[in-house]
Parts: C-alpha cells; structure tokens; sequence
C-alpha cells in the first residue's frame, strides 16, 4: 500500500513539474527575451508559485499555525485553479498558432511590391549623387559627361585595382552606403522574408500567449467571485411515498460542503445562515463537509451556525473532511451551537422519519455509517429521508426501503472538467435521480474546497419540498 502511495505521488508530482514547464515556455519563454527583467520575473514565479500550492495543501494537515495556513492558501489554491485554466487554454491555443502564421505570411506576401530589375549598386549611387568615377571624369544627373579638371588625382593603387577588376573605384563613403543598403533588403525578396519570421513568430506567440492568459485567469476571476458571493438558493419539489397529506409541503433546507477552513471563515457562515432563514425553512439539514480544521482554529468561524432558523430544527451529519479535522470535537461543537448530531440516528418528524448515518470516512474509526442501526427496526409504511454525505451509499438506502436520500460530497466537479471526474466516481453528481423506489438528491455544496473557485457548478442552497401524493 505504501508503495503505490508513493509512485502515486512520483507520478503526480512529475506531472505538476512538465505543466509548469509547459506554461513556462509559452507564456514567459516564447513572449520574452533572454535576460529580460519579465523573463527573470516569470521564472521566479515558475518556481515559487508551484511551492505555495504544495505549502497550501500540506499546510493543514501537518499542524502549520493557522495563521501560516492561511497566508499560504490564497496564492497557492488560486494557482492551482490557475494553472488548469492556463493550461487548458493553452493547448486551445496549439491549434490557433499554425493558422494565424499562415494568415500573417499571406498577408505579408500580399503586401510586398512585385520584384523589378536592380541597376548595379555602383552606377545607382553615380546616377544619383553624382559623384565622380575614380578615372577623373564624371556623370552628372542629367547624363552628361564631364572631364574631372578639379580634384587631386586618384593614388596609383587605385588606378591599378580598376585596371584589375574592370571597374571604376568608389570613395569611402560610397562604401558605406552599399553597406547601409545592403543590411535593409527590400521587401519581398528572400532576405526580407526570413528577417520577418522571428518577429513573426514573436508576435504569434505574445497573442496567442496574451489570449491565454486572459481567459484563464478571467475564468479564475469569475470563479472566486460566485464563491465569495456566496450560495443561491434552489427549489426542488419531491413527491415522498408514505407521507401524510398534513406534512405536504414540508420544507427541508439542505445545504452541504461549506468548507470553513483558512480561506472561507465567519463571514460565510453568515452568508450561508441569512440566506437559509431568509427562505423560512421548516427543517434545516447540514449534510458534511462542514469544516477542513479543528475547533481550536474554526470555532468561532462556525458560530453564526447557532442564528439558523426552522420551526423544527436544524441537524448535522459528518463528512469525510469531519474525519480529517477530529470529528468527535466538531459533533460536540455543532451540538453546544443548536444543531442536532445525528449518528446512526433517526428521529420522527411530522409525519416522516429523518434518519442519519456518519460519512464512510469514520470507517477509519470504527465510527462509519451504520444502516441497521439508523434505519433497521422503522416502520416502512411511514414516509423516510435520510441525511447521508456521500451519494455512494444509494444502495443500502435503496436496500432499507428509504424514500429519499439527501447527500452533498461531489461539489458538482466544482471545477469543469472536473464535473467528469465526479461522474466516475459516484451515481449521482448533482440534482435528483431515482434509484428503484429511492430518489436521490445531490447538493453542489455551499462552500469550495481548496481553491475557492467554482467553474461550471455553482454554488448552492436547495430548498426541497416534500409532496404528498394524497394531496
């Protein structure tokens, strides 16, 4: 077992190290030069961001102050949100570059004049400056030809080079001037052609790059702000076998996955709660999840709890990040705050029975969720829901007779296309399903965990009604 963990963890670090090096090279080593202050820039950044994300993720875990944990979590989840987004957006952009190099040299080859026959440079440079050939006489403008009766007479080196070559001899400065022209060649010939193609590519690379990097880091925006916002409410109607016309329309508040922890504290708390009261529910029911910390640290972020409002109460099951976090000591604390533990319980409620089991994760703890207990001696005839955090336990709710199973746990992928990954792993990723005679309702969550970002799954509150079909 811990030798898969760790080619597990090989496998998974030696994928972050060849992302990384991927965005390097498209966004800072395609886009800047060598030995510039933002190629400099970005590769500190290459190293340093990636160290936070990992620092983010152990943080807790390793018992780091919270004051630690939390100076590290927003940089380094927010990259790591980021980095899926950067990348994905990225390799959208392989299939653009080719294209948008080939419009940019069709363009440029539409541009260019059409070649025309070139004079020799030494008569060109005659023609129009005229100045005097080496052999004493010389051309004006107009193309008249004068004896050169002023001016010292040509050395006799230079005499003998023109005898040689069968050519007249330039002054030094015609030189330069061939040279000046010759380093400039004229658009459209091949020479101009290959001195445009890394200003080309250059250019290419920098937009494609720039696009990149704004719609992933615009996604990342977008994400952060629905998730500080806060969750919006949902309204689900569910027609319950067994349940007494005098209990239809009975109002249930589920909210699961709030996550406090060193990005999310007491001020989503409160959000969470004032929105639960503003729908003036009959029941509340937090399905897991509620914190990834202990109570020393998030106790106090979790007191607004105590302000929920439902003419019947508010209940509490654990989830597996409860199992992480000591759930004995948060039972206890949501307990001292008003809400009601149900561990492998049941309890009657107006006409149905509410049942609860602790999160699979407690199986660690020999504190993992116990049908029979919860559910084993009830009255079938009687209408049932069933506070379970994980969807997965659909079966034994199907096996026991319960008419619906209200579960958080997946975040609805939380992050697209995580929503995929969701999907392999549990029966149901978001919204109510039917499992044979058992419905199954599955909460996105009303917090996020790790980055506190949501792309494709937004948050929410859902508000399920329960139905009589006597009604």
């Amino acid at each position: 077992m811990v030798v898969v963990f760790v080619l597990v963890a090989v496998a998974v670090l030696a994928l972050l190290v060849l992302v990384h090096r991927y965005v390097w090279r498209r966004l800072i080593g395609d886009t800047t030069r060598p030995g510039g202050l933002a190629r400099r820039a970005g590769t500190v950044a290459a190293f340093v961001l990636p160290l936070l994300s990992v620092g983010a993720l152990v943080s807790g875990r390793t018992g780091f102050p919270f004051v630690v944990q939390q100076v590290l979590a927003w940089p380094g989840y927010l990259w790591l949100a980021a980095l899926l987004y950067l990348t994905l957006a990225l390799l959208a952009g392989e299939a653009v570059r080719p294209v948008l190099r080939r419009v940019l040299a069709r363009r440029a080859g539409d541009a260019a004049p059409p070649p025309g026959p070139t004079a020799p440079t030494g008569r060109t440079v005659e023609a129009v400056s005229g100045t005097r050939p080496a052999g004493g006489s010389r051309t004006d403008a107009a193309g008249s030809r004068t004896d050169a009766a002023d001016g010292p007479e040509p050395p006799a080196a230079t005499k003998a080079e023109a005898a040689t070559h069968g050519a007249p001899a330039e002054a030094p400065a015609l030189h330069e001037a061939a040279a000046t022209t010759d380093a400039a060649p004229a658009p459209g010939t091949p020479d101009a052609a290959t001195a445009a193609g890394p200003s080309r590519r250059l250019f290419v690379a920098r937009a494609v790059g720039g696009a990149a990097a704004l719609a992933g880091l615009g996604t990342v925006g977008y994400g952060t702000y629905g998730v500080m916002r806060g969750p919006r409410v949902k309204r689900v109607t569910v027609p319950l076998a067994g349940l007494p016309r005098s209990a239809h329309g009975f109002r249930i508040a589920v909210v699961s996955d709030i996550h406090l922890g060193p990005v999310l504290g007491r001020a989503h708390t409160r959000r969470i709660v004032d929105t639960i009261n503003a729908t003036s529910p009959d029941l509340v029911a937090v399905v897991g999840d509620l914190v990834d910390g202990s109570v020393a640290d998030l106790g106090s972020a979790a007191e607004p709890l105590a302000g929920l409002d439902a003419r019947h109460g508010s209940y509490f099951v654990t989830g597996n990040h409860e199992y992480f976090s000591g759930a004995a000591q948060w039972v206890d604390h949501v307990r001292e705050l008003g809400l009601h533990p149900l561990e492998n319980a049941r309890v009657e409620i107006a006409g149905f029975d509410l049942a609860g089991v602790n999160d699979i994760a407690g199986e660690s703890e020999g504190q993992g969720p116990d049908f029979a207990r919860a559910l084993g001696d009830r009255d079938r005839s009687r209408a049932s829901v069933l506070l379970a955090h994980q969807p997965v336990v659909i079966d034994d709710a199907v096996e026991y007779g319960v008419g619906l199973q209200l579960s958080g746990h997946t975040h609805g992928g939380q992050l697209w296309p995580g929503n995929l990954v969701a999907e392999l792993a549990n029966p149901t990723v978001a919204g109510l399903e039917r499992y044979g005679d058992t419905q199954l309702y599955v909460s996105r969550g009303a917090g996020a965990w790790g980055p506190p970002v949501r792309v494709g799954a937004p948050s929410d509150i859902t508000v399920v009604e329960l139905a009589s079909r006597q009604a």
